[in-house]
């Protein structure tokens, strides 16, 4: 998917929200244990009600490759479903991948090519080498960690060299001469606020990938005041929990909807204004 492609149906459906796949059988309502495939399952159900106020999935892989092979099979038949059932629809693979060189190629053709998605996330600490086999494939996004939601992105990614310069606006600014606008995007946490400001100083004209509004308690309101892109928008945010595990009865597809559709709702109005 293209750069104006994603603009455009987040446009059209006024909505930037992306829906995080996390499916853990601990959480997810058990009567759906009985079924043969419990995770798709769920997940398309999941899928299917909130497909009409979203523009992104994004299934995190550790939760499939939990569960050996049975799980993997599970999430490529979210992929195959996600491409035939919603194919204007955004997939995000969140894998963390970053490795040697020949070992991140091996990962992009398993992801680019075997699954086919149209992005996934990548660790960048191990330098260029090991983001750009993940470039070459035109089409598809890389998606950097740069600042991250957990408690601990306090440890690395905010320490400041003698110049001044945080580690994570270093990632930023040496990044961008291996990627561009149009396949490279990153992830910011929603927790982080203001900080948004300061991405924005480094990188004003890519794509950011937000998670962690909803359970971990990010702010959807102050995200786009220091991160959006007048008229591209420029953010993906993904809510996962707060919208997947809304209702863990039966009626677990319909209040996940609702979930989904209350924070469309409060894009279109963000977007517009």
């Amino acid at each position: 998917m293209t750069r104006q492609e994603l603009i455009q149906h987040i446009y059209e459906k006024k909505s930037f929200l992306c829906v995080g796949l996390d499916t853990d059988l601990k959480k997810v309502p058990q009567h759906l244990l009985k079924e043969e495939d419990a995770i798709f399952t769920f997940n398309k159900n999941i899928i299917d009600a909130t497909a009409p106020y979203c523009v992104a999935y994004k299934p995190n892989l550790a939760f499939y490759e939990a569960f050996g092979v049975s799980g993997m099979i599970s999430f490529e038949k979210t992929i195959q479903y996600l491409k035939k059932s919603y194919p204007d629809h955004f997939i995000i693979a969140d894998a963390k991948r970053g490795d040697i060189g020949n070992t991140s190629a091996m990962y992009a053709r398993t992801f680019f090519e075997e699954y086919n998605v149209d992005s996934l996330t990548v660790a960048p600490y191990m330098g260029e080498d090991s983001v750009t086999p993940f470039l070459g494939y035109t089409g598809h996004w890389v998606i950097l960690l740069a600042l991250t939601s957990n408690k601990g992105s306090h440890d690395f990614q905010l320490t400041t060299s003698t110049d001044g310069e945080r580690l994570f606006e270093k990632v930023l600014r040496v990044s961008q001469q291996w990627g561009n606008e149009e396949n490279m995007m990153y992830v910011v946490g929603a927790t982080q606020g203001s900080m948004f400001k300061d991405i924005r100083k480094v990188a004003p004209h890519h794509f950011l990938l937000v998670p962690g509004v909803g359970a971990q308690g990010g702010s959807l309101e102050e995200v786009c005041k220091y991160g959006m892109i007048p008229g591209e928008c420029g953010l993906l945010v993904n809510s996962s929990r707060g919208i997947i595990y809304a209702s863990n009865g039966e009626d677990y597809a319909r209040v996940a909807a609702e979930k989904a559709c209350e924070l469309q709702q409060q894009m279109a109005v963000l977007l517009e204004s």
